[in-house]
């Protein structure tokens, strides 16, 4: 069976697309479906290539159970729009950006994580790296509800 492959894109890899990357992973690996949903993250600019992501946002979702702490932040490559299924972006400049670099055959791919939510019409993810505050609350709360929604969708396709 082919494995769905999931990336989630912010602008630098270390607060949003990580943090989506980690709760969405922690919930496949809780529904035992690790062996047929694939999940990354990315960055659309190269700030912080290598690093790993930012300590607030490791410690907002280690209070909620989620290790982010083996994820290390990369750039979207050419080779990223062929590859996965969904091009999850968490604002508009990101899918802006994303949709520039994207082959038209693959744009289809492009959807906005928030698109998933199921509680919130929000659309875009707040970057909460500047931010005071409980930013990262609200960013972990967003994410959790649309990787729940993802993960609705998904089941339906795999047919679990």
């Amino acid at each position: 069976m082919r494995r769905i492959k999931i990336l989630f894109i912010c602008m630098g890899n270390i607060c949003r697309s990580p943090t989506a990357h980690g709760v969405f992973r922690q919930m496949v690996l809780e529904k035992d479906l690790s062996d047929q949903i694939d999940v990354d993250s990315a960055g659309t600019h190269a700030y912080h290539v290598g690093n790993k992501p930012d300590q607030r946002s490791i410690q907002a979702a280690s209070d909620r159970g989620v290790d982010l702490s083996d994820l290390t932040a990369r750039q979207l490559d050419d080779y990223d729009f062929e590859e996965f299924d969904y091009l999850l972006v968490a604002d508009n400049d990101n899918y802006h950006l994303t949709r520039e670099a994207c082959p038209i055959e693959h744009r289809h791919k492009i959807k906005y994580i928030l698109d998933f939510a199921l509680n919130s019409s929000v659309k875009e993810v707040p970057d909460p790296y500047y931010g005071q505050g409980n930013g990262f609350e609200r960013v972990l709360d967003l994410l959790e509800d649309a990787c729940s929604g993802l993960l609705v969708e998904l089941e339906r396709k795999l047919d679990v």
